[in-house]
């Protein structure tokens, strides 16, 4: 008989089927389990497959009281309580690394597109102004990238990759983490330090209650008008709030944000302004990361239920 593992998270089927193959799944499709399923299956229940940034908190855990595995599909693991986990002997574990080269590309997609207008270019062309030589203030020369200080706030696998892509651009690179590395670019002992250095800050950061809304309007003034933010981490890191008014009143020249606070929804005010370019948190969302993070997830699942620890397991203390 095949390990059951209850899927936590809303997923495509499609994303699903490798699993399916080796495992037993019961599937919420996004719904509370409790409403799926009957109490007494759910108490069977040994691990659960879950998206990072859904929320999955100590009253939720209760509800299965043999469970020994929380598996994160994906980078993130910021919607579980660690803690919870911890006390409760639960392993936790997610795909560290597996899709950071196109987080990264998204990230210069996105830095690309918003510091050189490309939406508004596209729209110049489709809308007749160019062939009519309408005169457009957005179409004014952008600064390059040669040059350019480039700021990344995180370095870790993702932030890695960001800095190495940036530095091939012929662009200043600096950074700010918890930890000060042995890289070839500038370190700055704050966030604050880096946002009144560079141009454009990329902001890579893990996300959780450390920096829950730490790029605010403070950080947003210290970029400067010509300055740019490009978030493919977690919504919450970024006050949107602040945001949307620092874009709305030029404090800051733009952003290019793949992430947002309530996804699946961006806000109305973020989607109308012109110096914005949004996308769906597709960063991640490649064939090849996707084959990247499923392996993670076998092997995490492969190897709890034969008794061993997770490959891949989160550092819970």
């Amino acid at each position: 008989m095949a390990d059951k593992v209850l899927i936590y998270s809303r997923f495509p089927k499609t994303m699903m089927a490798r699993f399916a193959e080796r495992f037993e799944l019961l599937d919420t499709g996004g719904k509370p389990a409790q409403e799926v399923f009957p109490a007494d299956e759910l108490r069977g229940i040994r691990a659960v497959l879950t998206a990072g940034g859904t929320a999955l908190g100590a009253e939720a855990m209760d509800f299965f009281p043999k469970l020994g595995a929380i598996v994160c599909y994906g980078t993130g693991y910021d919607g579980v309580d660690l803690k919870a986990a911890a006390s409760r002997n639960i392993a936790v574990g997610h795909s560290p690394g597996a899709n950071a080269a196109s987080v990264a590309d998204i990230a210069m997609t996105l830095m690309l597109a918003t510091t050189r207008r490309i939406l508004v270019a596209d729209q110049y062309v489709r809308s007749g102004d160019w062939a009519a030589s309408k005169q457009s203030p957005m179409m004014r020369p952008q600064t390059g990238m040669p040059g350019r200080r480039i700021g990344v706030y995180g370095m870790g696998e993702i932030g890695r990759k960001i800095a190495a892509r940036c530095a091939a651009f012929e662009s200043e690179i600096g950074y700010f983490s918890r930890t000060r590395h042995d890289l070839p670019y500038q370190y700055f002992p704050s966030l604050e330090a880096l946002a009144d250095w560079c141009s454009v800050l990329m902001i890579a950061v893990r996300a959780g209650a450390e920096t829950q809304h730490v790029v605010n309007a403070d950080i947003l003034k210290r970029l400067g008008a010509d300055g740019y933010v490009v978030n493919i981490s977690r919504g919450s890191v970024i006050d949107e709030k602040a945001l949307v008014a620092a874009l709305a009143d030029n404090t800051i020249a733009g952003a290019g944000l793949d992430v947002y606070e309530e996804e699946p929804h961006a806000p109305d005010a973020l989607t109308v302004l012109p110096n914005v370019v949004l996308a769906p948190h597709i960063g991640g969302h490649t064939l090849d990361s996707h084959v990247a993070m499923q392996n993670c997830v076998l092997a995490n699942l492969s190897a709890f239920f034969e008794g061993k620890p997770l490959p891949y397991g989160v550092k819970l203390a």
